[in-house]
């Protein structure tokens, strides 16, 4: 059995992701761990919502569910935030994530 991420933590019927994002980035991708975070870089910019919803879009491909899958819960405006993912074991979660990540 793997062991969980620090990034990652269970809450309810829902996995919580800590999230550091790089908007304005060269490339779309998920980029490793950062302390008690997971690194994303997105292309989009950091207005109207846009790094959100390719952070959210990224996540959902990665993870291989559904958009509505995954929200935001904290970070709007920030830097770092939480995400959280439903309808997936935290194993699942962990495993899709560190497979999408960018060696």
């Amino acid at each position: 059995m793997m062991k969980t991420p620090t990034f990652l933590s269970v809450q309810g019927d829902s996995i919580l992701l800590a999230v550091k994002v790089q908007p304005r980035a060269n490339k779309t991708e998920i980029g490793g761990t950062l302390g008690d975070e997971l690194k994303i870089k997105v292309t989009a910019p950091p207005v109207d919502a846009a790094a959100n919803e390719a952070l959210l879009r990224l996540l959902a491909e990665a993870l291989a569910c559904p958009r509505g899958a995954v929200q935001l819960v904290r970070g709007n405006t920030s830097r770092h935030k939480q995400v959280a993912v439903r309808g997936l074991s935290p194993a699942d979660v962990a495993e899709r994530l560190l497979r999408a990540t960018v060696k």
